[in-house]
């Protein structure tokens, strides 16, 4: 069950996709809940970064740059280029890209979870009520004739539940990474290249971000690498940096988006290389 309304409760961080979010309760809520649309994913057909948690590193490095943004330095998954544009989102469909990987913020939308200020470890399921998925007439209500939550809301309760855990835990990752100093700022780099393959022009710069230095790891001791290891952070830090060489993936899909009809192009993104598996 949701809890009620908490008089102090806030929804931390930057939160791409919401607007509005709302503590669930049956007072407000009655009647409630969601209506599924024949456009299932274009609430993020403008959303080209994607919060991913720990967990997820392996699988999303499969398809997409896996890059950290921010103070907090969170970490994303680029689905664009560009804001406003996810190149995983069909335009004309709102569908989402065949079998690519839709990760655990996406599945969880539109609810999300609210901290209390007075117990941090305590929350609040909410929905975002300006998501276009929230009716008067749903599909899914959030409670049934007698006042009591739903199967569906109970399983989205539970999600939410799962998912902080899960960010909790990627937030740990972070920071023992900072505190190893690993970070440092780079960039992917695009060179545009005439019908023959050549260079024209210079490069151009398409995201900067934080990312785990190469050369930094190297320079770890060998008990803490043991460390990084046996917590699975280690595994993570490869799965992030081996995600870099899906920039030109990238970079490829953003040009066929936007030119159609153009002939295919063989971009060269420019990142610096993961280190030897044994660095």
């Amino acid at each position: 069950m949701a809890d009620a309304p908490a008089a102090k409760m806030t929804v931390t961080g930057n939160l791409p996709l919401y607007k509005s979010p709302e503590a669930i309760n049956l007072q407000a809520h009655a009647g409630k809940g969601l209506k599924w649309s024949d456009r299932p994913f274009e609430f993020l057909a403008e959303t080209h970064f994607v919060p991913v948690t720990l967990g997820e590193f392996g699988v999303t490095s499969a398809q997409y740059p896996i890059i950290f943004l921010g103070d907090q330095k969170t970490p994303v998954a680029a689905m664009g280029l560009t804001a406003g544009q996810n190149l995983f989102v069909d335009p004309e469909t709102g569908q989402f890209e065949p079998h690519g990987y839709l990760p655990g913020y996406v599945r969880r939308y539109p609810f999300v979870a609210a901290s209390h200020a007075e117990d941090q470890d305590k929350f609040t399921v909410c929905v975002d009520t300006g998501s276009y998925l929230y009716s008067d007439n749903p599909d899914e209500p959030f409670f049934n004739d007698k006042g009591e939550a739903s199967p569906f809301l109970d399983r989205a309760i539970d999600f939410v539940r799962r998912f902080e855990a899960d960010v909790q835990q990627t937030r740990d990752f972070v920071a023992r990474l900072e505190e190893l100093e690993l970070f440092d700022s780079q960039q992917a780099t695009f060179q545009p290249r005439d019908a023959q393959g050549q260079p024209q022009g210079d490069p151009q710069v398409i995201a900067s971000y934080q990312a785990v230095s190469g050369e930094k790891l190297k320079e770890v001791e060998p008990k803490v690498l043991a460390e990084l290891r046996d917590n699975t952070y280690l595994g993570a830090i490869y799965s992030h940096m081996l995600s870099m060489n899906r920039w030109e993936a990238l970079i490829s899909r953003a040009a066929q988006r936007n030119n159609p009809g153009a002939a295919q192009q063989q971009p060269v993104a420019n990142m610096a290389p993961p280190p030897a598996p044994e660095a």
